[in-house]
């Protein structure tokens, strides 16, 4: 795997994410500095926020979402591009919950 600059990698992240999930809302923070000096962010490896509403997620509880987003995640985990990833995976219905 050829590795993005660590300005393309938030790019990168969209990317994977919908061509692997249906998604309705997506957006990608990097935090990588507010890590700065951390072990992982010395080899290269950036953090990152991601929030996504797929209904997808329907049925499956928050590991099973998360192992979702870090299977499209693939090689890019494995290969220091990304140390460390936060996630917020949510259906739709848990998104936008009716009104009361």
């Amino acid at each position: 795997m050829t590795h993005p600059s660590a300005a393309e990698r938030p790019a990168m992240i969209r990317e994977r994410l919908n061509q692997a999930l249906t998604i309705e809302a997506l957006s990608v923070r990097d935090d990588s500095h507010l890590h700065a000096g951390h072990a992982g962010a010395q080899a290269g490896g950036g953090h990152y926020h991601v929030y996504v509403v797929s209904p997808d997620f329907a049925n499956h509880h928050r590991v099973a979402r998360h192992r979702l987003i870090y299977q499209a995640m693939g090689d890019a985990i494995r290969a220091d591009c990304i140390h460390a990833l936060s996630i917020e995976a949510l259906t739709p219905s848990e998104a936008n919950p009716p009104s009361t």
